[in-house]
């Protein structure tokens, strides 16, 4: 037994093994082989552990760091999977459907550029899918802009955008659902901080996309827009719209402005969703609920008014998704990442490693620029948008505590500089999905991808000058522990 030996610290380079490990791990195994970063966590944790062992700590320290760690974050995990429940029932009452059939319909051909820019942003909100609203309503734009001889890099740089301010700013994506419990602040908190980087970046991407694509603008002919017609038709056919399907997000916007509690502000607006799937889409309780849990899918349509087999392989892409069971890879990849986190936290490597690198680190934009290098290297080492936030959250949330920063500063800049970058990075899987999708590559719509690049931009500045930094004061939910950290 172990119980009686001394718990040794750790020396800087056998504090770094791990972490280097890990990089390394990831780096070739997910990042070149294509393995599963799940199992490569779980490699590094064990890694991390048997230098724990020998350090002197048990097995039972070990497993009471993880579980620690877990529960700190199961709240937030607990909502994550209500979002999918939320997604199913939206799609199966026709709310998601109505919000991208009416942001199809206000596309014009003078002004293609920002017009993508709003519609795939306004698709992506509703939907919390950068993928999914580039791989559909963003290739139907990338159509209407061929038709056009638009500037193709332009557009598919304003889709991009459009796709990644709503994967920020929707409350349905898993990406920002990660960054709060990373960062451990809250899913409302973080959306509302992010307004100070996100919303300036829009302004600019519609200034520029409304000059630049302007003088691109040409008439458009009937044979662009049959691919958005045939959608229209689709959705109108498929679902039977009206003002009631709108209440359920009405709901949510509520909650978010009232600063309700999360969890039952979205089951309520799920079950105003299934009201509407019975009542006038005609579907069962048991599809709404088989919605909610797994997703839905177009099978459920038992007498639909149009042959299912013709529909165009947009619609479901578009349609099939949502489910309780459609968040578990996500909550798979965040229990691997606490495993591992749990691991090194209990010989404190992380701490060593972390207190060495902040040695430098003397002012609040400083430490925020150490965040944003973090993530952009996880991202290219990665590839991957989500480890890229867990990772550089959990190394950095204590710190912001401990001076004195409130934790949405942290999640917000996470998502600044690792979900939006994800896509302009040639190797990442959003960035080869996103140049295969849009047929452009990944290089040459960079440039006008301007939202993937303002966050950074606008968090450095903000860092220094200290503009849209809240700060923990007396009587904050984090004041005991800015109290306890100040003091060690």
């Amino acid at each position: 037994m172990n119980n009686n030996k001394i718990k040794q610290t750790p020396s800087f380079a056998l504090a770094m093994f791990p972490i280097v490990s890990m990089i390394f791990l990831l780096g070739i195994g997910y990042g070149i082989l294509g393995l599963r970063a799940e199992v490569l966590m779980l490699i590094s944790a064990i890694i991390a552990g048997i230098i724990a062992i020998k350090l002197g700590y048990t097995w039972d320290d070990i497993m009471d760091s993880i579980v620690g760690k877990l529960s700190k974050t199961m709240p937030a995990i607990f909502i994550l999977i209500i979002v999918g429940f939320l997604i199913g029932a939206w799609m199966i009452g026709g709310t998601i459907p109505i919000m991208v059939y009416y942001g199809l319909k206000v596309i014009n051909p003078k002004y293609i550029a920002v017009t993508s820019f709003f519609v795939t942003a306004i698709i992506s909100i509703c939907t919390g899918t950068s993928w999914g609203s580039a791989g559909t309503i963003g290739v139907a734009l990338m159509g209407v802009a061929m038709g056009m001889g638009a500037n193709l890099p332009l557009v598919a740089g304003a889709i991009v955008s459009g796709a990644y301010f709503g994967d920020k700013m929707s409350p349905l994506s898993d990406t920002t659902n990660l960054a709060p419990i990373a960062a451990g602040t809250t899913l409302y908190e973080h959306i509302g901080h992010m307004f100070y980087t996100t919303i300036p970046g829009a302004i600019i991407c519609t200034v520029v996309y409304t000059f630049v694509g302007f003088n691109n603008a040409q008439q458009m002919s009937i044979e662009t827009v049959d691919n958005v017609n045939i959608i229209l038709t689709s959705l109108s056919s498929l679902f039977k719209f009206n003002p009631f399907i709108f209440l359920p997000p009405v709901i949510v916007l509520y909650g978010s402005i009232r600063k309700k509690p999360t969890i039952p502000i979205m089951l309520l607006s799920s079950f105003v969703a299934f009201f509407n799937a019975v009542v006038f889409q005609n579907f069962s309780l048991q599809q709404c609920f088989e919605a909610a849990i797994s997703g839905f899918n177009l099978n459920m349509f038992t007498n639909s008014p149009i042959e299912l087999s013709s529909l165009i392989s947009d619609i479901p892409t578009l349609l099939e998704r949502g489910g309780m069971t459609s968040m578990l890879n996500t909550v798979l990849i965040a229990y691997c990442a606490y495993a591992f986190a749990g691991t090194l936290a209990v010989t404190s490597s992380l701490d060593i490693v972390l207190n060495k690198l902040l040695s430098f680190v003397k002012t609040t934009g400083e430490l925020i620029l150490a965040t944003i290098i973090s993530c952009i290297t996880a991202v290219c080492v990665t590839s991957n948008g989500q480890l890229s936030i867990l990772l550089p959250g959990e190394m950095f949330s204590k710190e912001y505590i401990k001076r004195g920063l409130d934790p949405k500063n942290l999640s917000r800049t996470l998502e600044d500089s690792a979900t939006v970058v994800e896509p302009i990075v040639p190797w990442t899987a959003a960035g080869v999905y996103m140049a295969q999708t849009l047929g452009v590559p990944t290089l040459s719509y960079l440039p006008w991808a301007i939202l993937c690049y303002t966050g950074v931009i606008f968090a450095t500045i903000y860092g220094f000058t200290g503009f849209g930094i809240a700060k923990i004061k007396k009587g904050d939910k984090y004041y005991d522990e800015y109290l306890k950290l100040k003091d060690s």
